[in-house]
């Protein structure tokens, strides 16, 4: 059976994820810094093979955890996704480093060591694949976001090198970069008063949110081995548009139908 670990898998893109790549047949282990039991009871329910591991990413002791039970339950996984996340809405000159370091911590440093424990495993087998999602906030600038966007930016850095330093050893890295996504996140970004659902779905061509099934889905694509075993070191939108669109918003609206 296949296996894969997906990390921030209690709620939102993570645990949609886990459920998606579960029903395709992997073996799936999730991981977060919350309670996993009721997550893993449902989809268990639904028929799926799950087991989970609390625990901080961006903790060494707990990279060397995971990789201890990983080896020790597969031997190896086939895929990893580095999830897990966290947002700050602040001003660049207001932003304690404090608050900087924590960002960069699971945002940036959980994938490194996740990576590297995990890619070990993946690199004495010979085959393996890794999808870090990073954000539209890592292919450009977002205001008052400066440690989430560089982050973010980071993230995409670490997928490219990591895609040349691995690839010719069977495994393959690569990044989706989502735009805004209707989860748990978001809705308390935007309880903070900075954008209201408006200011997204006028910005975005296809006009509206991503949802996390959509995320989900290129995930999916891109850890698949066996269909899409030469894509390395991309970074995917998923953004409908977004990134491909310098309209302004008058514009934009005035096409839709």
């Amino acid at each position: 059976m296949k296996t894969a670990v997906v990390t921030g898998a209690a709620q939102g893109v993570g645990l949609v994820t886990a459920a998606l790549l579960g029903r395709q047949g992997y073996e799936v282990l999730l991981t977060d810094l919350q309670p996993l039991d009721d997550q893993l009871a449902k989809l268990t329910a639904e028929g799926l093979s799950v087991r989970g591991l609390v625990g901080d990413v961006a903790s060494q002791a707990f990279a060397d955890e995971l990789a201890a039970l990983v080896a020790k339950a597969f031997g190896a996984v086939d895929v990893l996704v580095n999830n897990a996340g966290i947002s700050l809405i602040s001003p660049a000159e207001d932003t304690s480093l404090a608050q900087w370091q924590r960002v960069m911590n699971i945002n940036l440093q959980g994938p490194f060591l996740l990576s590297q424990a995990l890619g070990r495993q993946m690199l004495a087998r010979g085959t393996g694949s890794i999808v870090n999602v990073a954000s539209v906030a890592g292919l450009g600038g977002v205001i008052h976001r400066s440690a989430y966007n560089a982050s973010k930016h980071g993230l995409i850095g670490l997928t490219r090198t990591l895609a040349a330093e691995w690839g010719g050893r069977g495994v393959r890295v690569n990044a989706v970069c989502p735009g805004w996504i209707k989860t748990e996140m978001d809705i308390a970004d935007q309880g903070s008063g900075a954008y209201s659902d408006a200011d997204i779905v006028n910005r975005v061509p296809m006009a509206r949110f991503a949802r996390p099934e959509d995320v989900a889905s290129a995930i999916a694509f891109l850890a698949d081995s066996e269909h899409n075993n030469f894509i390395n070191g991309i970074s995917l939108p998923v953004d409908g548009g977004w990134t491909a669109d310098n309209s302004w918003d008058a514009l934009r609206i005035n096409t839709r139908s």
